[in-house]
C-alpha cells in the first residue's frame, strides 16, 4: 500500500455462509481457524512479480495492484476477499499485516488496522490462511510490512515463513535504503522480492540508487503524506514517471490516493506499469453492513478499476 518514506479472533469455526457472484461459480465463506476446507479448491500456478510484469509488458498492459488489511473485518473473509480481487481482474496484491503504530498510513487503513488488531489478527493466522489461499488464486501477493514486526522476529525467520506461506513479494515503508541489505539478502535467498519506494522529495542521485535496489517493480508513492484517498493526482507523477525510467528499466508502479477509474487511467497513460489502490479499498470492506455485502461491492468496485485500464 502507498506510504510516506524516510526519503527513500476468528468467529466460532464451523460457520459458513454462500453466495453467488453475477457469472461465477459460489463464493462460500469458511469461518474456521485452520482454513481446511479451502484446501480442496484446485491450485493455481502463481507468478512472480518480475514475471507478472514482464507478461503484461508483452500484452501491452498496465498492473492493477490492490491493497487490503489482513483480518479486516476477519480473516475468514480476508480470505475469500483475496479470491474475489483475483476473479476480478487483479494482477498483484498487496495485504498489510495490522500493526498498532503505522505511522505512514492515513485514518482509513489505521482504523482497518486497528479492527483487524482487536478481532485478535496476529502474524501466524495470516500465515495459515495465506498458505490456504495462495494456490487458490494466480496473483502474486506482496506482504506489506512495518520494519518493526520484522526485526522482532528475525530477518531470516520471517523471509522464510512469508515464503513458506506463498508470498511473492515484500514491501516496507519505514525501512531506510542504508538499512535494507539484510532485508534484500535475506528475500533473495528465499525468493521474494524486496519492492522499495521513492517519493516526490527523493533526490535524483537517492531515487537512481533506490530503484537500482528495488526487486519486482519500483514503488513510486505519488505524493508525501500518509496513505488515503484524494480528490486528485499529484500532476508531477508524470514526471518522476519519465525520471525513473530514464534510470531504469523495471517496471514501475504507482500509488497514493488512486481511488478511481478516473486516477488509474490517467496514470496508466502517464507511463506507469501499475496501478496501486488502497484505501478505496479498504472503505469499501470496512464500511459493508455484512461479509457477503463487502465481498460483492469489492468486486465491482475492483472490476471497474480494471476497466479504467482496458
Amino acid at each position: 500500500m502507498a506510504t510516506s518514506v524516510r526519503s527513500c479472533c476468528f468467529v466460532p469455526s464451523g460457520q459458513s455462509h454462500r453466495r453467488l457472484l453475477p457469472g461465477r461459480s459460489p463464493i462460500v465463506i469458511v469461518r474456521s481457524k485452520s482454513f481446511a476446507a479451502m484446501a480442496s479448491a484446485s491450485l493455481v500456478h502463481t507468478a512472480g512479480i518480475s514475471e507478472t510484469f514482464s507478461k503484461l509488458k508483452q500484452q501491452g498492459k498496465v498492473a492493477l495492484i490492490p491493497y487490503i488489511t489482513a483480518g479486516d473485518p476477519d480473516l475468514a473473509t480476508t480470505a475469500e476477499a483475496l479470491k474475489v480481487l483475483d476473479n476480478a481482474g487483479s494482477d498483484i496484491i498487496e495485504l498489510g499485516v495490522p500493526y498498532s503504530d503505522p505511522l505512514a498510513d492515513g485514518p482509513v487503513i489505521q482504523a482497518a488496522s486497528t479492527r483487524a488488531l482487536a478481532r485478535g489478527t496476529n502474524f501466524a493466522g495470516i500465515l495459515s490462511m495465506l498458505k490456504q489461499v495462495v494456490p487458490q488464486i494466480s496473483c502474486p501477493i506482496a506482504l506489506f510490512s512495518y520494519y518493526n514486526p520484522i526485526l522482532k522476529r528475525g530477518v531470516e525467520k520471517f523471509m522464510h515463513t512469508i515464503n513458506d506461506a506463498g508470498v511473492k513479494g515484500l514491501v516496507v515503508p519505514d525501512v531506510p535504503l542504508e538499512e535494507t541489505d539484510i532485508l534484500r539478502k535475506e528475500a533473495a535467498k528465499n525468493n521474494v522480492e524486496l519492492v522499495l519506494l521513492t517519493t516526490p522529495t527523493t533526490p535524483p542521485s537517492r531515487m537512481k540508487t533506490i530503484v537500482e535496489a528495488s526487486e519486482g517493480f519500483v514503488y513510486l508513492v505519488s505524493s508525501v503524506g500518509v496513505t488515503g484517498a484524494r480528490a486528485s493526482v499529484n500532476t508531477r507523477v508524470e514526471e518522476l514517471l519519465r525520471e525513473i525510467k530514464e534510470a531504469t528499466e523495471k517496471p514501475v508502479a504507482v500509488g497514493f490516493g488512486i481511488s478511481s477509474p478516473e486516477h488509474v487511467k490517467l496514470v496508466a497513460s502517464w507511463g506507469a506499469d501499475g496501478v496501486i489502490v488502497g484505501s478505496a479499498m479498504v472503505k469499501v470492506l470496512g464500511s459493508a453492513k455484512s461479509s457477503e455485502e463487502a465481498l460483492q461491492s469489492l468486486e465491482t468496485f475492483t472490476r471497474s478499476l480494471k476497466a479504467g485500464l482496458l
